[in-house]
C-alpha cells in the first residue's frame, strides 16, 4: 500500500477515534471510558512484547518488534505518559462538555501551538508561509468563537473550550518530546507506542478507585466503543508509522494529511448527533485545515 494511502486511511481511523470517544462519553464519565480504551491498547500490545521476546524474527511486520529499554528509557517514557494522560485526561472532559463538530476543530489547531512552543522554547523562526499559516489557523478559531456562541458556548469562560485547549497545548507538548524521544534518545517509533501504553494503563489505573468512591459519579453503562477507542488509535498510528517508514514518503504531504481526520469526526457528529450549524463550522474547519497546509 503506498504511503499516501496509508496516511488517509490513518486520518479516517482518527476521525473515528474522536467519534467514539463521544459516543462512549455520552454515557459514561471520563475516567471509566479513559482508561478502558488505553486499557484495549495495552492488551494489544503486551502479548506482541512477548512475542518479540521469544521469537522476533516470526512476527508479521518489523515494525511490530519492541525493542529492550534500559531504566534510563524507561523514566523518559514515563514522563511522556504523564504528558499524554494529562492531554488526554482534558482531551476526554473536552470532549464530554462540547459537540464533537467544535471540539475536534479545536485540537485540529495543534500545529498552531507545537509552532508557539517550538519558537518560545527553542527558538526555532516560522517562514513567512508559516507565518500567514498560524494567522489562518487563529482567524478560523476567532470565527469559532462566534459559530460557538449560536449553542450557548461562550469560549472565553467555557470549561469544555478551556480543557480542549489544555489538551492542545499538552499535546503540542508531546509532540515536541517525541521528537527528543526518536531523534536525540533515538528510541523506535513502535517501541515508544507500545511502552507508553502500557505505562500509561498502569498509571491510570488508581483513578478507578476515587472515581467508584465518588458519590457524584454516574453509574457505568458498558459501552462497545469503549475498547474501540484504544484499538481505532492503535491502527491510526500503526498506519502513520508505516506510512513514514517508506523511502519516498512526503513527510511535509503526511502531516496536513492526517490532520484531516477532523472532517471526518466533523461530519459524523453533524451526521450521527445531528449537531447544528454546518456551514458556519464547515468554513472554520476549513480554515484551520488550509492553515495546517501551509504550516506545512
Amino acid at each position: 500500500m503506498s504511503w499516501l494511502l496509508l496516511t488517509v486511511t490513518s486520518a479516517v481511523f482518527l476521525g473515528l477515534y474522536d467519534f467514539f470517544k463521544k459516543a462512549a462519553l455520552r454515557v459514561n464519565d471520563v475516567t471509566p471510558v479513559l482508561f478502558g480504551s488505553v486499557a484495549a491498547s495495552a492488551l494489544v500490545w503486551l502479548p506482541l512484547m512477548v512475542w518479540g521476546v521469544i521469537s522476533p524474527s516470526t512476527l508479521p511486520h518489523p515494525a511490530l518488534d519492541v525493542v529492550h529499554l534500559s531504566a534510563r528509557e524507561h523514566a523518559f517514557l514515563w514522563g511522556k505518559a504523564l504528558i499524554v494522560g494529562s492531554s488526554w485526561l482534558c482531551g476526554y472532559h473536552g470532549l464530554k462538555a462540547l459537540p464533537l463538530s467544535i471540539a475536534t476543530p479545536i485540537r485540529a489547531t495543534g500545529p498552531l501551538w507545537t509552532i508557539g512552543l517550538a519558537v518560545l522554547l527553542f527558538r526555532e523562526m516560522p517562514s513567512a508561509r508559516q507565518w500567514i499559516g498560524l494567522t489562518v489557523i487563529l482567524c478560523a478559531f476567532f470565527a469559532f468563537t462566534f459559530v460557538g456562541r449560536r449553542e450557548g458556548i461562550h469560549f472565553h469562560r467555557d470549561k469544555g473550550v478551556f480543557f480542549m485547549i489544555g489538551a492542545t497545548l499538552l499535546g503540542a507538548l508531546s509532540a515536541l518530546y517525541d521528537k527528543f524521544l526518536l531523534q536525540s534518545v533515538q528510541l523506535p517509533a513502535t517501541t515508544v507506542q507500545a511502552w507508553f501504553t502500557v505505562d500509561l494503563a498502569v498509571l491510570l489505573l488508581p483513578t478507578l478507585g476515587p472515581w467508584w468512591r465518588s458519590p457524584q459519579r454516574k453509574p457505568f453503562v458498558w459501552h462497545p466503543a469503549i475498547p474501540v477507542i484504544g484499538l481505532t488509535l492503535l491502527v491510526a498510528d500503526l498506519l502513520y508509522f508505516l506510512a513514514i517508514s517508506q523511502p519516498d514518503a512526503l513527510i511535509s504531504l503526511i502531516s496536513p494529511v492526517r490532520r484531516s481526520s477532523v472532517i471526518v469526526s466533523f461530519l459524523l457528529g453533524i451526521i450521527i448527533f445531528r449537531e447544528k450549524h454546518l456551514l458556519a463550522k464547515a468554513l472554520c474547519v476549513l480554515g484551520i485545515i488550509g492553515g495546517v497546509l501551509l504550516l506545512s
